[in-house]
């Protein structure tokens, strides 16, 4: 695999995938990251350039643990694909891993692989939406809250109400967010944060949050849309991921000008046994 740096073959790169929506998303949206300043420390590879039948983008340095060991992938054949997962290092019985992309036959090829070399595997589906324009928030911030960005101190409840937190690795995956890419929360009068929106290393709105309390007031289309302006002025698709029985944020995403997308949006995370 060949690691790309240069910005010209990281633009090329990037109008390429660009004509393969959605099912490149989250490898156009880390592609997009690293050449803007890769503040997440990500690696783009190819199996050959300019001609490529393999795109993967991976985190530095790679670690144990599938909240840092990311990687997203797009690919033009299964037999890219096959390759690329017997011969990587990714998926070693050593490692934890998550892998992230959007093409049928993504989530059977990686889990032969994985259970062949002795690792647990659960697949997430999730739907993804694209906001052709900023988001359009449906309502006016509420009187006694603020805009802000999430602060590190307020990783604690984000870790608390993250449903794939709660533990000290998910912690410090959060503070990583936090402290290298765009954020947005509404604070309350005694600054706790009420709604939050982060931005991850693949371009994809996530953590998306609203505490009960404060639910069934638009409150998420006014974080969204502040991201949502900062990803357009950069050329960034707008977009995130949402479980397909969450139906709550799919409605209010929908509510503020996104589009449910075709096909689904794998997660994949593997563990040793």
């Amino acid at each position: 695999m060949l690691i790309l740096k240069c910005p010209a073959q990281l633009q090329l790169l990037e109008e390429t995938l660009r004509r393969s929506l959605p099912a490149t998303l989250p490898v156009l949206g880390t592609v997009m990251t690293v050449a803007r300043g890769n503040p997440a420390s990500h690696e783009v590879l190819v199996d050959s350039w300019p001609h490529f039948r393999i795109v993967l983008t991976r985190l530095r340095p790679e670690v144990l643990d599938y909240y840092i060991n990311q990687l997203s992938v797009f690919y033009r054949d299964k037999g890219a694909l096959q390759a690329l997962l017997e011969g990587t290092e990714a998926v070693t019985q050593e490692r934890a891993f998550q892998i992230m992309g959007m093409q049928d036959g993504l989530d059977e090829a990686v889990q032969e692989v994985a259970s062949a070399r002795g690792m647990k595997v659960e697949t997430k589906q999730y739907r993804a939406l694209i906001s052709p324009e900023p988001p359009r928030p449906r309502t006016q911030m509420p009187p006694g809250l603020r805009l802000a960005t999430v602060s590190p101190s307020h990783v604690p409840l984000l870790n608390a109400t993250w449903a794939l937190g709660g533990n000290a690795r998910s912690r410090a995956f959060l503070l990583g967010l936090v402290r290298t890419l765009p954020s947005a929360c509404l604070l309350d009068q005694r600054g706790r944060p009420v709604s939050w929106s982060l931005l991850d290393g693949q371009g994809c709105l996530r953590h998306g949050f609203t505490v009960p309390a404060w639910r069934g007031r638009g409150l998420t289309g006014v974080t969204l849309a502040v991201l949502g302006r900062q990803l357009h002025a950069q050329g960034f698709p707008i977009y995130g991921a949402v479980l397909p029985q969450n139906t709550a944020s799919l409605h209010a995403l929908q509510a503020v000008g996104f589009v449910p997308q075709p096909g689904i949006f794998y997660m994949i995370l593997g563990s040793p046994k």
